[in-house]
């Protein structure tokens, strides 16, 4: 493939709800292109996009794709992205990319849950978009109903350029407004307008021209006055309302039988913005010059592990000319990185190429301090490039090694893992001393464990994490402990005496000594604020860390023989535990702020359901079709809140969480929390 200058190039993410043949269009561009000569499909398992077994098990796309296609004189690099809720981190990635988005609907289902997840990406990222209505062979496929329910989530502005000829079983090709020819078959081959759609199309084509020139006071004027508008005009103005987002262009295919896909193709060469057409910006909004002399910068946009090549890091070139065997200066991490081939990938396969043009997309192996989000530039202008970001976790568990030989291996592995994939989160847990992997859903974790085995050959377990409960105290209270034991030699001595009270939330645990007259020598102290640290840490009530109290050391009495360290400290921790059970020592929780966007049809059902998860419901807000359920729910009751959602939901259902307070656990749950506790401590005997 030759090296494509800027304004040949367009970037194009397809982006949707799952199951809408996404990657299938992919492979109907790169078939009618002519880079392959055989269509895969997802049953046959032989796609270009889906290329990783556990895609080809699952039957949809669980990775980013770059699918490159020549096509009139143009490159098309198809950014293919998963459209199941648990990897959009992989659309955020593809999105950053991209200067166009192609939004992919059912012809059936119209728009769901998935779309408006990835409308509201490309929004935010300010990205143009265009609707493709594919599937349109499908058995009660219905152009003009999803059409309707399109424009009622997004407007007017939604403007179609294709009409189908026919639909379901009887579909026989697209007709392009604009032009006003019919495309026919398989092949495309070019036809006139059926007469029974004459009428139709002339509606919709005055409504579509009305649309396109309203924005453009010349032609506006041109309309008015009955001159004749060119179709290089009409497209002109078409192209700088997308990229305004004034116009919304909807299309029509059949990606399965390669219906109306030659012409997706056409309109993306001929009105998607190339990447001179798009301001760059650094991460201070600064506008940067984008041509091929200017000082490269790029952004790394997602980082996989290829088993023979090792780290792959996929380039956007942002800003100036990227050629290979050079250096870049790595502006995030500090450090210098050498560019050695650069690939252009289309799904598995590479090809080397020796540059990369301003807004060209590539991949490099074998960056050593790279990774997703990170921005490339020279030492002497180290460009900062916006940050990526990506959601927070909301599904977690507790990963330990199937085996003792993989112990060592299995924190490394890990981490690889979640330099690959941005949704994935690794913490050490020290209250509960778990390794804890979060994302953002069982089958995000599913997969991720999967990987795990395949790449690393590391096989581990995955069980609910233990709810970092606390300890605290209800009321103030003292305790009065002697530690005395006589053995043969020198015996052990030491009294301490110590008040605890109750804090503020957040406070922790604080230690003080206000002993006078040398009643606790001054020595031994350290000695007595180790035992009570230490044993806070435990726990007396059910083995969780005691926090937000002051303990104060204010008597003690020693010996001047038998007194020791090890003595005071065994005092101190006897102290601290009958302290406690006088003060009427409490558990806490960690309370969750939760978010829960869904259909306003089953609103009622997640209130319901969060009502019997001790949750407090602070609000329904309405936000479209869907209602947001904004409440707050102790962590314990949510740890497997996605799949309750996904199932009252039928999957159209997203949340977010996020940690707010400790509070005291009602006495009826925090007596099981006790037991549960007293049961592991005896089975652990």
């Amino acid at each position: 493939m030759k090296l494509y200058p800027s304004e040949d190039i367009r970037n194009v993410v397809l982006a949707g709800h799952g199951n809408v043949g996404k990657t299938t269009l992919g492979e109907a561009a790169l078939f009618v292109s002519g880079a392959v000569t055989r269509m895969g499909s997802i049953e046959e398992q032989n796609t270009i996009g889906d290329y990783d077994e556990d895609e080809h098990r699952r039957k949809f796309s669980l990775n980013l794709s770059v699918l490159p296609v020549e096509w009139n004189g143009a490159k098309i690099n198809l950014i293919d992205t998963p459209g199941y809720a648990d990897f959009v981190s992989e659309v955020i990635c593809g999105v950053r990319a991209a200067d166009l988005a192609l939004i992919v609907v059912d012809a059936v289902s119209g728009p769901e849950v998935g779309t408006d997840r990835v409308w509201q990406i490309a929004e935010e990222r300010g990205l143009p978009r265009v609707i493709l209505v594919n599937r349109l062979d499908r058995e009660n496929a219905d152009f003009n109903i999803v059409l309707d329910s399109i424009r009622e989530k997004w407007g007017t502005a939604v403007a179609p350029l294709f009409l189908p000829i026919g639909q379901s079983h009887d579909l026989g090709g697209v007709i392009d407004l604009l032009a006003m020819k019919a495309y026919l078959g398989e092949s495309g081959e070019p036809g006139e307008v059926p007469a029974d759609l004459q009428e139709t199309a002339e509606e919709f084509r005055s409504a579509l021209i009305e649309s396109i020139v309203e924005n453009d006071e010349d032609l506006m004027m041109k309309y008015f006055e009955d001159e004749e508008i060119t179709p290089d005009e009409l497209h002109g103005a078409l192209r700088t309302a997308l990229a305004a987002g004034d116009i919304v262009p909807l299309l029509c295919a059949s990606a399965t039988h390669q219906v109306g896909v030659r012409q997706v193709l056409d309109t993306l060469v001929a009105v998607a913005p190339n990447p001179t057409q798009r301001e760059v910006v650094d991460a201070d909004g600064a506008s940067l010059d984008v041509s091929g002399d200017a000082s490269p910068a790029v952004l790394v946009f997602k980082t996989s592990a290829d088993p023979y090549v090792g780290r792959l890091s996929y380039l956007r070139v942002m800003t100036g000319t990227v050629k290979a065997d050079s250096h870049l200066w790595n502006s995030d991490k500090s450090a210098d990185e050498r560019l050695g081939t650069i690939y252009r990938q289309r799904g598995k396969d590479q090809d080397s190429v020796d540059a990369l043009s301003p807004g060209d997309i590539g991949v490099v192996a074998k960056l050593s301090d790279t990774g997703t989000g990170d921005t490339l530039a020279t030492k002497d202008t180290p460009v900062h490039l916006p940050t990526m970001i990506f959601p927070e976790p909301v599904y977690s568990m507790a990963v330990r090694p199937g085996a003792n030989a993989a112990v060592d291996k299995l924190g490394p592995s890990l981490q690889r893992l979640v330099e690959e994939d941005p949704g994935l989160r690794l913490r050490r847990d020290a209250s509960t001393s778990e390794t804890i992997l979060e994302g953002l859903g069982d089958a995000h974790l599913d997969v991720a464990v999967g990987r795990l085995l395949q790449k690393f050959n590391i096989e581990v377990e995955l069980s609910l994490p233990r709810v970092p409960y606390r300890e605290t105290v209800g009321r103030t209270s003292s305790a009065d402990y002697t530690h005395k034991k006589q053995t043969g030699g020198h015996g052990q001595y030491a009294r301490v005496a110590i008040e605890i009270k109750p804090l503020s939330r957040g406070s922790g645990l604080q230690f003080n000594s206000k002993v006078v007259g040398g009643s606790v020598p001054r020595e031994f102290i350290p000695a007595v604020e180790k035992g009570v640290m230490e044993t806070a840490r435990e726990g007396v009530v059910a083995g969780y860390e005691l926090t937000d109290c002051e303990v104060t050391l204010f008597d003690g009495k020693h010996h001047p023989v038998d007194s020791s360290e090890m003595a005071f400290k065994l005092a101190a921790s006897q102290a601290l535990k009958d302290a406690v059970v006088d003060a009427h020592g409490v558990l806490l929780e960690p309370v969750m702020t939760i978010r829960v966007r869904g259909p306003e049809a089953n609103a009622g059902d997640i209130v319901g359901d969060l009502n019997t998860k001790r949750a407090r419901i602070h609000g329904i807000v309405p936000d479209g079709g869907l209602s947001v359920v904004e409440a707050e729910v102790p962590l314990a009751e949510v740890q497997r809140y996605a799949s309750d959602l996904r199932s009252l939901t039928q999957g159209r259902g997203l949340f977010e969480l996020q940690f707010d307070r400790y509070e005291e656990v009602p006495g009826n749950v925090a007596q099981k929390v006790i037991d549960a506790s007293k049961e592991e401590e005896a089975a652990a005997r």
